[in-house]
Protein backbone atom coordinates (compact mmCIF):
# COMPACT_ATOMS: atom_id res chain seq x y z
CA UNK A 1 0.00 0.00 0.00
CA UNK A 2 0.92 3.35 -1.30
CA UNK A 3 0.46 5.59 1.97
CA UNK A 4 -0.99 8.45 0.07
CA UNK A 5 -4.03 5.54 -1.10
CA UNK A 6 -5.67 6.06 2.29
CA UNK A 7 -6.63 9.55 1.00
CA UNK A 8 -8.96 7.58 -1.44
CA UNK A 9 -10.73 5.69 1.47
CA UNK A 10 -14.48 5.52 1.06
CA UNK A 11 -15.75 2.53 2.88
CA UNK A 12 -15.30 0.40 5.68
CA UNK A 13 -14.05 -2.47 4.10
CA UNK A 14 -11.23 -0.51 2.45
CA UNK A 15 -10.22 1.28 5.85
CA UNK A 16 -9.90 -2.20 7.08
CA UNK A 17 -7.86 -3.45 4.64
CA UNK A 18 -5.38 -0.68 4.63
CA UNK A 19 -5.44 -0.82 8.37
CA UNK A 20 -4.40 -4.69 8.67
CA UNK A 21 -1.54 -3.71 6.12
CA UNK A 22 -0.64 -0.72 7.59
CA UNK A 23 -0.35 -2.79 10.65
CA UNK A 24 1.52 -5.47 9.22
CA UNK A 25 3.94 -3.04 7.85
CA UNK A 26 4.51 -1.05 11.24
CA UNK A 27 5.18 -4.52 12.90
CA UNK A 28 8.05 -5.22 10.43
CA UNK A 29 9.39 -1.28 10.19
CA UNK A 30 9.15 0.19 13.87
CA UNK A 31 10.75 -1.75 16.41
CA UNK A 32 9.17 -0.13 19.37
CA UNK A 33 5.77 -1.20 18.08
CA UNK A 34 7.08 -4.94 17.58
CA UNK A 35 8.42 -5.10 20.73
CA UNK A 36 5.05 -4.04 22.59
CA UNK A 37 3.33 -6.59 20.38
CA UNK A 38 5.80 -9.17 20.95
CA UNK A 39 5.23 -8.58 24.49
CA UNK A 40 1.42 -8.91 24.16
CA UNK A 41 2.29 -12.44 22.26
CA UNK A 42 0.68 -11.04 18.76
CA UNK A 43 1.29 -13.43 16.01
CA UNK A 44 1.13 -11.23 12.94
CA UNK A 45 -0.36 -13.25 11.13
CA UNK A 46 -3.29 -13.62 13.23
CA UNK A 47 -4.17 -10.15 12.73
CA UNK A 48 -7.09 -10.62 10.80
CA UNK A 49 -9.59 -7.26 11.79
CA UNK A 50 -9.30 -3.90 13.59
CA UNK A 51 -10.10 -5.47 17.43
CA UNK A 52 -7.14 -7.90 16.82
CA UNK A 53 -4.85 -5.21 16.52
CA UNK A 54 -3.14 -3.38 19.43
CA UNK A 55 -2.96 -0.06 20.30
CA UNK A 56 0.84 0.92 21.38
CA UNK A 57 0.27 3.20 25.02
CA UNK A 58 1.01 6.45 23.94
CA UNK A 59 3.53 6.94 26.49
CA UNK A 60 6.21 5.09 24.83
CA UNK A 61 6.30 8.07 22.48
CA UNK A 62 8.02 9.73 25.38
CA UNK A 63 10.52 7.06 26.24
CA UNK A 64 10.72 5.19 22.54
CA UNK A 65 11.78 6.40 19.11
CA UNK A 66 8.27 5.69 17.41
CA UNK A 67 9.77 5.48 13.86
CA UNK A 68 10.35 3.07 10.89
CA UNK A 69 13.39 1.55 10.54
CA UNK A 70 14.03 2.28 7.07
CA UNK A 71 12.98 6.00 7.68
CA UNK A 72 15.00 9.17 8.82
CA UNK A 73 12.63 12.04 10.57
CA UNK A 74 11.80 15.38 8.83
CA UNK A 75 10.74 16.90 11.43
CA UNK A 76 9.76 16.37 15.48
CA UNK A 77 7.09 17.63 17.04
CA UNK A 78 7.09 17.58 21.06
CA UNK A 79 4.39 18.43 23.23
CA UNK A 80 3.72 20.58 25.84
CA UNK A 81 4.14 20.02 29.15
CA UNK A 82 4.73 21.43 32.76
CA UNK A 83 8.16 21.97 33.90
CA UNK A 84 10.48 18.91 34.49
CA UNK A 85 7.59 16.93 33.14
CA UNK A 86 8.47 14.34 29.86
CA UNK A 87 7.70 15.20 26.75
CA UNK A 88 6.38 13.27 23.67
CA UNK A 89 8.62 13.25 20.60
CA UNK A 90 7.00 12.30 16.93
CA UNK A 91 9.33 12.06 14.34
CA UNK A 92 7.50 12.48 10.84
CA UNK A 93 9.34 10.63 7.83
CA UNK A 94 7.35 12.47 5.91
CA UNK A 95 6.12 16.22 6.28
CA UNK A 96 4.31 16.10 2.94
CA UNK A 97 2.10 12.89 4.39
CA UNK A 98 0.89 15.17 7.19
CA UNK A 99 0.50 18.67 4.94
CA UNK A 100 -1.70 16.43 3.13
CA UNK A 101 -3.78 14.75 5.76
CA UNK A 102 -4.67 17.98 7.75
CA UNK A 103 -5.38 20.01 4.50
CA UNK A 104 -7.73 16.83 2.91
CA UNK A 105 -9.09 16.72 6.64
CA UNK A 106 -9.58 20.86 6.52
CA UNK A 107 -11.75 20.38 3.36
CA UNK A 108 -13.94 17.07 3.91
CA UNK A 109 -14.91 19.24 7.31
CA UNK A 110 -15.58 22.72 6.34
CA UNK A 111 -15.23 22.77 2.07
CA UNK A 112 -12.54 25.49 0.56
CA UNK A 113 -10.08 26.97 2.65
CA UNK A 114 -9.64 29.87 0.44
CA UNK A 115 -13.51 30.30 1.29
CA UNK A 116 -11.87 31.53 4.73
CA UNK A 117 -9.72 33.99 6.58
CA UNK A 118 -8.08 32.00 9.77
CA UNK A 119 -7.59 34.17 13.01
CA UNK A 120 -5.05 32.02 14.98
CA UNK A 121 -4.48 32.67 18.82
CA UNK A 122 -2.19 30.42 19.97
CA UNK A 123 0.24 32.24 22.26
CA UNK A 124 0.65 28.98 24.32
CA UNK A 125 1.94 27.25 21.23
CA UNK A 126 3.65 29.97 19.51
CA UNK A 127 5.61 30.71 22.80
CA UNK A 128 7.92 27.20 22.34
CA UNK A 129 9.55 25.19 19.69
CA UNK A 130 7.81 21.98 18.09
CA UNK A 131 4.10 22.33 17.64
CA UNK A 132 2.48 20.39 15.51
CA UNK A 133 -0.58 22.70 15.48
CA UNK A 134 1.41 25.59 14.81
CA UNK A 135 2.74 23.84 11.71
CA UNK A 136 -0.51 22.64 10.90
CA UNK A 137 -2.18 26.12 11.13
CA UNK A 138 0.74 28.17 9.66
CA UNK A 139 0.39 25.80 6.37
CA UNK A 140 -3.44 26.62 6.40
CA UNK A 141 -3.42 30.25 6.67
CA UNK A 142 -0.82 30.68 3.75
CA UNK A 143 -3.54 27.69 1.85
CA UNK A 144 -6.12 30.85 2.81
CA UNK A 145 -4.31 33.54 0.28
CA UNK A 146 -5.72 35.75 1.70
CA UNK A 147 -3.60 38.75 3.73
CA UNK A 148 -6.17 39.15 6.44
CA UNK A 149 -5.33 35.85 7.99
CA UNK A 150 -2.39 35.29 10.48
CA UNK A 151 -1.32 34.66 13.89
CA UNK A 152 -1.74 36.62 17.16
CA UNK A 153 -0.16 36.53 20.34
CA UNK A 154 -0.87 38.92 23.02
CA UNK A 155 -2.13 42.12 21.16
CA UNK A 156 -5.86 41.58 21.19
CA UNK A 157 -7.13 44.83 20.56
CA UNK A 158 -5.49 44.59 17.28
CA UNK A 159 -7.62 41.19 16.89
CA UNK A 160 -10.70 42.59 18.23
CA UNK A 161 -10.38 44.91 15.06
CA UNK A 162 -10.05 42.92 12.34
CA UNK A 163 -12.94 40.40 13.82
CA UNK A 164 -14.79 43.70 13.79
CA UNK A 165 -13.19 44.47 9.85
CA UNK A 166 -14.12 41.36 8.79
CA UNK A 167 -17.79 40.86 10.28
CA UNK A 168 -18.30 44.31 8.47
CA UNK A 169 -17.34 42.59 5.01
CA UNK A 170 -19.65 39.54 5.43
CA UNK A 171 -16.46 37.64 5.22
CA UNK A 172 -15.91 33.55 6.36
CA UNK A 173 -13.95 33.59 9.30
CA UNK A 174 -12.49 31.07 11.60
CA UNK A 175 -11.35 32.34 14.80
CA UNK A 176 -9.19 29.28 16.02
CA UNK A 177 -8.13 29.67 19.83
CA UNK A 178 -6.54 28.38 22.55
CA UNK A 179 -9.18 27.79 25.66
CA UNK A 180 -8.02 30.86 28.09
CA UNK A 181 -7.29 32.87 25.09
CA UNK A 182 -10.73 32.81 23.73
CA UNK A 183 -11.88 33.87 27.18
CA UNK A 184 -9.40 36.95 27.17
CA UNK A 185 -10.42 38.12 24.15
CA UNK A 186 -14.68 37.98 25.73
CA UNK A 187 -13.27 39.30 29.18
CA UNK A 188 -12.08 42.16 27.15
CA UNK A 189 -15.33 43.29 24.66
CA UNK A 190 -18.39 40.94 24.16
CA UNK A 191 -19.13 40.15 20.53
CA UNK A 192 -22.28 39.58 18.46
CA UNK A 193 -20.67 37.10 15.71
CA UNK A 194 -22.69 36.41 12.17
CA UNK A 195 -20.16 35.14 9.80
CA UNK A 196 -17.07 33.55 11.97
CA UNK A 197 -16.77 30.59 13.29
CA UNK A 198 -14.82 29.81 16.81
CA UNK A 199 -12.86 27.28 17.19
CA UNK A 200 -11.45 26.46 20.56
CA UNK A 201 -8.23 23.97 21.04
CA UNK A 202 -6.48 22.97 23.79
CA UNK A 203 -7.27 23.49 27.73
CA UNK A 204 -5.99 26.76 30.30
CA UNK A 205 -2.49 25.60 30.00
CA UNK A 206 -1.87 26.48 33.78
CA UNK A 207 -3.16 30.06 32.79
CA UNK A 208 -6.33 29.21 34.43
CA UNK A 209 -8.75 27.05 36.29
CA UNK A 210 -9.63 24.31 34.20
CA UNK A 211 -13.81 23.68 33.64
CA UNK A 212 -15.93 21.37 32.63
CA UNK A 213 -16.29 21.75 28.72
CA UNK A 214 -20.24 22.35 28.45
CA UNK A 215 -19.59 25.23 31.42
CA UNK A 216 -16.44 26.66 28.77
CA UNK A 217 -18.75 26.79 25.67
CA UNK A 218 -21.93 28.02 27.28
CA UNK A 219 -19.17 31.15 27.88
CA UNK A 220 -17.70 31.31 24.67
CA UNK A 221 -21.17 31.45 23.00
CA UNK A 222 -22.71 34.25 25.59
CA UNK A 223 -19.17 36.15 24.89
CA UNK A 224 -18.83 35.26 21.27
CA UNK A 225 -23.18 35.60 20.03
CA UNK A 226 -23.13 32.75 18.57
CA UNK A 227 -24.67 29.49 18.68
CA UNK A 228 -21.91 26.87 18.46
CA UNK A 229 -18.42 26.45 19.42
CA UNK A 230 -16.17 23.92 17.40
CA UNK A 231 -13.38 22.06 18.59
CA UNK A 232 -10.99 20.75 16.88
CA UNK A 233 -9.35 16.93 18.20
CA UNK A 234 -5.57 16.03 17.73
CA UNK A 235 -2.23 15.60 19.22
CA UNK A 236 1.29 15.76 18.51
CA UNK A 237 1.26 11.89 18.68
CA UNK A 238 -1.57 12.32 15.37
CA UNK A 239 -0.97 13.22 11.93
CA UNK A 240 -5.00 14.00 11.42
CA UNK A 241 -7.93 15.62 13.39
CA UNK A 242 -11.23 15.51 14.12
CA UNK A 243 -13.28 18.26 14.29
CA UNK A 244 -16.71 19.14 15.92
CA UNK A 245 -18.99 21.73 14.44
CA UNK A 246 -21.06 22.31 18.10
CA UNK A 247 -22.31 20.19 21.40
CA UNK A 248 -18.99 18.79 21.42
CA UNK A 249 -19.33 15.93 19.13
CA UNK A 250 -16.73 14.75 16.45
CA UNK A 251 -16.08 13.49 13.19
CA UNK A 252 -13.07 11.71 12.16
CA UNK A 253 -11.96 12.07 8.16
CA UNK A 254 -12.25 8.57 6.22
CA UNK A 255 -8.32 7.64 7.15
CA UNK A 256 -8.89 7.84 10.91
CA UNK A 257 -11.11 6.18 13.42
CA UNK A 258 -11.62 5.79 17.16
CA UNK A 259 -12.59 3.30 19.23
CA UNK A 260 -13.26 2.42 23.19
CA UNK A 261 -11.79 0.50 25.47
CA UNK A 262 -13.18 -0.20 28.42
CA UNK A 263 -11.44 1.27 31.28
CA UNK A 264 -10.95 -1.47 33.16
CA UNK A 265 -9.89 -3.92 30.62
CA UNK A 266 -7.45 -2.64 28.05
CA UNK A 267 -8.51 -5.59 25.15
CA UNK A 268 -12.12 -5.27 25.61
CA UNK A 269 -13.93 -2.86 23.44
CA UNK A 270 -16.97 -1.19 24.84
CA UNK A 271 -19.89 1.31 22.49
CA UNK A 272 -22.26 3.94 23.57
CA UNK A 273 -20.60 4.04 27.34
CA UNK A 274 -17.43 5.83 28.88
CA UNK A 275 -14.25 4.17 27.56
CA UNK A 276 -10.43 4.80 26.67
CA UNK A 277 -9.81 6.20 23.52
CA UNK A 278 -7.75 4.08 21.32
CA UNK A 279 -7.23 6.15 17.97
CA UNK A 280 -6.27 4.73 14.54
CA UNK A 281 -4.37 7.11 12.28
CA UNK A 282 -3.65 5.61 8.87
CA UNK A 283 -1.61 9.05 8.17
CA UNK A 284 1.11 7.86 10.86
CA UNK A 285 2.23 5.25 8.19
CA UNK A 286 5.52 5.72 9.11
CA UNK A 287 5.52 5.64 12.64
CA UNK A 288 2.43 4.11 14.59
CA UNK A 289 -1.13 3.76 13.57
CA UNK A 290 -2.54 2.47 16.34
CA UNK A 291 -2.82 4.67 19.61
CA UNK A 292 -4.19 4.20 23.08
CA UNK A 293 -4.49 7.78 23.97
CA UNK A 294 -5.31 8.83 27.79
CA UNK A 295 -8.37 10.42 27.12
CA UNK A 296 -12.09 9.22 27.79
CA UNK A 297 -14.72 9.36 25.82
CA UNK A 298 -17.75 7.79 24.12
CA UNK A 299 -18.49 6.53 21.21
CA UNK A 300 -21.42 6.71 18.93
CA UNK A 301 -23.01 3.93 16.84
CA UNK A 302 -22.27 6.45 13.09
CA UNK A 303 -18.47 6.60 14.33
CA UNK A 304 -18.08 9.92 15.68
CA UNK A 305 -17.55 10.58 19.64
CA UNK A 306 -17.61 12.76 22.81
CA UNK A 307 -14.23 13.79 25.16
CA UNK A 308 -15.26 12.84 28.54
CA UNK A 309 -11.94 13.93 30.25
CA UNK A 310 -8.63 11.77 30.98
CA UNK A 311 -7.68 9.47 32.93
CA UNK A 312 -6.36 10.23 36.43
CA UNK A 313 -2.94 8.98 36.31
CA UNK A 314 -1.90 11.33 33.13
CA UNK A 315 -0.76 14.99 33.03
CA UNK A 316 -2.86 17.31 31.09
CA UNK A 317 -1.30 18.09 27.49
CA UNK A 318 -1.78 18.51 24.35
CA UNK A 319 -4.90 19.34 22.40
CA UNK A 320 -8.21 19.75 23.73
CA UNK A 321 -7.92 18.42 27.61
CA UNK A 322 -9.90 19.87 29.00
CA UNK A 323 -11.23 18.00 32.22
CA UNK A 324 -14.88 16.63 32.13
Amino acid sequence: MLPNSIFEITTEAQFTAAAIETFQFQYKNVVAYRTFCDFLNINPSSVKNIKDIPFLPIQFFKSHNVISSSEKPKITFTSSGTTGSITSNHHVASTTLYETSFLKGFTNTYGNIKDYVILALLPSYLEREGSSLIYMVDRLIKETHSNDSGFYLNNLDKLLLKIKSLEACNKKTILLGVSYALLDVIEKQKLQLKNTIVMETGGMKGKRKEMIKEELHTILKEGFGVNKIHSEYGMTELLSQAYSKGDGVYNCPPWMKVLTRDTEDALTYVENKTGGLNVIDLANYYSCSFIATQDLGKLHHDGSFKILGRFDDSDIRGCNLLVL
